[in-house]
C-alpha cells in the first residue's frame, strides 16, 4: 500500500493555513489554530480517527478560520485517499460523553452532502460559537466529497455534545478510510466510480 498522506496549504487575505494529514497514522497531532476549543475538537478527530494531523492556522476571525481549516482538511482527506481503491467507504459511530450522546455516519462516495441535527444551547464553549460546529461539518463534507450525517441525540453541556460529535467523526472516518483486503483494491461501488 502506498502512503496515504497529503499536505495542503491555503493562503488568502483572511487566513494562512498549513495542514499535513496521514490517514494511516497513530493518532498523533500538533494543532494550533489560536482557538483553544477548536484545537481541542480537531485533536479528537486525530486521536479517535487514528490520523496524524499537523496543523498551523491563523486568520482574521473565527468564522473564516474554521471554514478554511475545514476546506483544507477536506482537500487533504480527498488527496490522501487518491482513487479510493479498496476503502471500506461507509461507516458510522455512536459516542457518549457524560451527559451527551452523538452519532455520525459517513459515505466517502464522491458527493458532498450533510444532514445535521445539532441542538446546542449556547453554553460552555469558551467563546467558541456553537454554530461554527455546523459550519465546519458542512464545509468539510463539501470539500471531502462525502455524505456526512451527524446528530447530537441528547445532552446538556455543549462542550460535551461537540466533543462527542468530533470523536464520533474521527471514529467513523477511521473505519470508512480503512482498506478492505476482501475487495482486492477494487472500488467500493457498483458504478465502478467513487
Amino acid at each position: 500500500m502506498t502512503d496515504r498522506l497529503a499536505i495542503v496549504k491555503r493562503e488568502t487575505k483572511e487566513t494562512n493555513i498549513s495542514l499535513e494529514l496521514n490517514i494511516d497514522g497513530s493518532g498523533e497531532y500538533e494543532v494550533n489554530t489560536g482557538i483553544s476549543m477548536f484545537d481541542h475538537l480537531l485533536e479528537q478527530v486525530a486521536r479517535h480517527g487514528v490520523f496524524d494531523i499537523k496543523l498551523s492556522a491563523a486568520g482574521d476571525d473565527q468564522h473564516h478560520l474554521v471554514e478554511d481549516v475545514a476546506i483544507c482538511l477536506g482537500k487533504a482527506l480527498g488527496k490522501a485517499l487518491g482513487e479510493k481503491h479498496g476503502i471500506v467507504r461507509m461507516a458510522n459511530a455512536v459516542v457518549p460523553m457524560d451527559d451527551a450522546l452523538a452519532m455520525v455516519a459517513v459515505d466517502i462516495g464522491g458527493r458532498g452532502y450533510t444532514v445535521l441535527e445539532l441542538p446546542f444551547s449556547d453554553n460552555d464553549m469558551a467563546g467558541f460559537p456553537t454554530d461554527l460546529v455546523r459550519h465546519f461539518l458542512e464545509s468539510f463534507a463539501i470539500e471531502a466529497k462525502l455524505n456526512l450525517h451527524a446528530r447530537v441525540v441528547y445532552g446538556v453541556n455543549d462542550h460535551h455534545k461537540a466533543e462527542a460529535l468530533f470523536k464520533a467523526l474521527g471514529r467513523a472516518l477511521d473505519v470508512a478510510t480503512r482498506i478492505d483486503e476482501r475487495i482486492s483494491g477494487e472500488l467500493p461501488s457498483t458504478k465502478g466510480l467513487v
